[in-house]
């Protein structure tokens, strides 16, 4: 690490909050050491902007928050900063990929959620995470303009790994398609990862990538570790994953954020 960290870049879901989703009084106070210290903190998530905006006023953020693994950045007033979507034309064959290989599939358009089945697996765990009611449509040829996420759920890691295959072979660069959990796949914009989000912050504040610390626990935090000046996996984080980070905290669980930001970047 070759400059003094400025900035925090963290997830959300597996790092930041532990698995009820509630903030702890220790992750809290470490935002506020931050804030204390001159460090600015920010969010990225492979959630809607809806479902980031509870943690706005507790965190204190006056930083971009980058949903959709940042296929759209918002300010804290959940202003539209940045929006990066899939091209039109590929959205029925990347939805048509996860029906080949029985992967339900979800589609995030503007601020709403569509599926097919509101009561296909994960949809009501989702729902009760992002605090928000997906749309039950009969198919998606009605909103396959303007689509910012496909993202197919299923326990069955083998088909999802299938299904990442395909569209990596038959859409190739024209979309990033990474696991943001073990049942979810996230499909974006290629421009909407997380490394990006890095780049697009130190563009914003001036701030080099290597005075920009992540934290972070899935596939899709790889992008954002490669491009920061320190990284930092969670104890939860599967061991391809903390390989890939400088340093290893315990698990969301365990205060693992907390006890992060009190080691590596406050001490």
């Amino acid at each position: 690490m070759s400059s003094k960290i400025r900035l925090l870049l963290s997830d959300v879901d597996g790092t930041l909050v532990p698995h009820d989703k509630i903030l702890t009084e220790r992750s809290l106070e470490a935002v506020r050491h931050l804030h204390d210290a001159g460090i600015m903190f920010a969010l990225t998530s492979s959630r809607p902007p809806r479902g980031i905006g509870m943690y706005i006023e507790p965190l204190r953020l006056s930083t971009p928050i980058a949903a959709f693994n940042g296929g759209m950045i918002i300010d804290p007033e959940e202003r539209i900063l940045e929006e990066h979507d899939i091209d039109d034309e590929i959205v029925p064959a990347i939805i048509g990929i996860l029906e080949e290989h029985h992967v339900p599939a979800w589609v995030y358009r503007a601020h709403e959620w569509y599926v097919r089945d509101a009561s296909s697996p994960h949809v009501r765990h989702e729902a009760d995470v992002v605090q928000f009611e997906p749309i039950e449509i009969a198919g998606f040829d009605s909103v396959s303009d303007g689509v910012t996420k496909i993202v197919g759920a299923s326990d069955d890691a083998d088909a999802l790994l299938r299904a990442r295959t395909a569209v990596n072979e038959t859409i190739g660069e024209r979309v990033s398609a990474t696991n943001s959990s073990s049942y979810y796949l996230d499909v974006t914009s290629p421009h909407a990862n997380k490394g990006a989000v890095v780049e697009y912050l130190s563009s914003m504040f001036g701030v080099p990538t290597d005075a920009i610390a992540t934290i972070g626990d899935g596939y899709n935090d790889v992008s954002m570790f490669e491009r920061a000046g320190l990284s930092i996996a969670m104890g939860n984080a599967d061991a391809d994953v903390q390989a890939s980070a400088n340093e290893v905290t315990t698990s969301n669980e365990d205060e693992g954020f907390a006890r992060a930001v009190e080691k590596y970047i406050l001490s």
